[in-house]
């Protein structure tokens, strides 16, 4: 019975696999580490797993790893002639290394950066004047951070990259530069330096592509994906900086805060609700997990409306466990139905590349939406029939209701002798009233404008 019931958990989180949706929108080397989790997941066999490496990676300029993986797929110690191109990729290197010394050290230089200004064409002359640096040696920093990428040095090529955006007057190459670039501090998970790179690609988005709408939604779908990354693995804020808005650009927010902030403007829920709706469940995810920390209720709730309203919106589209899990709690308040889907949820996060690391968190937090949801709508509550619908015993059940009572500061009391919790549920005065139903009206005239 328990291997079918594994067995039935293991069909479900397969069923409800993104990984196939999520391929499209990331660079080559961003599916890497996701292979890598099939394989953790026993998804794919030892075998299969080595066939998609290679696959990925053949055409890149990782040659000792892509012949130590020919080697494994065909267990030969032999390797074709056109795979065994190392010495190429290292002259290639050391070519580049050289053609672009002068440039990169002169950017290591104090006394020529204090000398230089906003104005990269002025950059440009006095480099020029006072150094014999040309546009081609500044377009060999591009190809330089290129090729380090391709290799697998991340870290080399992100600094590379920057400095060539530095002095590029080039849109095109200054652009790829920034999608390079972020790619590289993804890659080399140094997440401070993602969640800058965001920001700047988020503003190229707006500023380069204003008159083309769908080249627009396309980057939008990309950085969506993309973001994922940082979304779901930068949980060290004490450091972290805000995207620099005018209004206050001193103020440090948890960057999930500042990503959240993102899916939910207008443009960006935009692109997910038209390009890729099963972003929703990593949206989902964030804003339940979110409710650990100490962030500011209002805007908790407010995450959560918009929540709500977007998972009722795209239920005919896409659906699966944890937005089902939002839709029964809020949308059907189906208490047994979101116990349910809970249970399931836990399964399909598990198997998820990004979620797996915060399930128990989700839980969590999810156990606590249900029990203050519940709370709400009950004058006396049965702590044994609240700890059922929680899967907890009795006493786990009191102890999470105290919790709970202490947490929230609700207005309640235990009644330990019957068992029970009874609520005071003061009513809303008709003057607060008013003051929400004009708040709504309010918002629903600005989307209206």
């Amino acid at each position: 019975m328990a291997e079918n019931s594994t067995e039935g958990a293991t069909e479900m989180a397969e069923s409800y696999d993104l990984i196939p949706k999520l391929l499209p929108h990331l660079d080559r080397h961003m599916i890497f580490p996701l292979l890598g989790f099939m394989g953790e997941q026993d998804r794919l066999t030892d075998q299969e797993l080595a066939q998609a490496r290679y696959d990925l990676l053949k055409n890149s300029n990782m040659t000792d790893f892509i012949c130590d993986l020919y080697k494994e797929i065909h267990g030969t110690d032999e390797v074709p002639e056109e795979l065994n191109k190392r010495q190429e990729v290292v002259e290639k290197l050391h070519d580049l290394s050289e053609r672009s010394e002068l440039v990169l050290n002169l950017l290591g230089n104090s006394e020529v950066l204090s000398n230089l200004r906003a104005d990269k064409l002025q950059n440009l002359q006095y480099l020029q004047e006072k150094h014999d640096v040309t546009v081609e040696m500044v377009n060999v920093l591009y190809d330089y951070g290129q090729h380090q990428y391709s290799c697998g040095n991340y870290g080399e090529a992100s600094d590379i990259l920057y400095r060539f955006r530095v002095l590029s007057t080039d849109n095109e190459k200054t652009t790829q530069a920034t999608w390079g670039k972020l790619a590289c501090d993804i890659l080399s998970a140094n997440w401070e330096g993602s969640m800058e790179e965001i920001t700047k690609v988020k503003d190229l988005i707006e500023q380069k592509l204003y008159n083309n709408p769908l080249g627009q939604l396309q980057a939008r779908t990309w950085l969506v994906h993309w973001t994922l990354f940082p979304f779901f693995n930068y949980t060290n804020y004490a450091d972290a900086r805000e995207f620099k808005e005018p209004k206050d650009p001193k103020e440090l927010k948890d960057p999930k805060d500042v990503l959240l902030e993102l899916f939910f403007s207008p443009a960006f829920i935009n692109t997910i609700q038209t390009s890729c709706p099963w972003i929703l469940r990593y949206v989902a995810a964030a804003v339940i997990t979110n409710r650990n920390r100490k962030n500011n209720s209002g805007q908790y709730q407010k995450q959560l409306k918009d929540l709500v309203r977007i998972v009722k919106q795209e239920l005919y589209e896409y659906h699966d466990p944890i937005t089902d899990f939002v839709a029964a709690l809020y949308i059907d308040f189906d208490f047994e139905e979101a116990q349910r889907k809970l249970s399931e949820a836990e399964e399909v996060l598990k198997s998820d590349f990004f979620l797996a690391s915060s399930a128990a968190s989700f839980v969590d937090s999810a156990r606590h939406l249900i029990s203050e949801s519940y709370c709400k709508i009950h004058q006396r509550i049965d702590i044994k029939d609240l700890a059922q619908r929680l899967n907890l015993t009795q006493d786990e059940g009191e102890k999470w209701i105290v919790n709970l009572i202490r947490d929230t500061r609700v207005d309640a009391k235990i009644d330990y002798k019957d068992g029970t919790v009874i609520m005071n549920h003061p009513p809303q005065s008709v003057y607060q009233q008013v003051i929400e139903k004009t708040k709504g009206g309010l918002f629903r005239t600005q989307v209206l404008t």
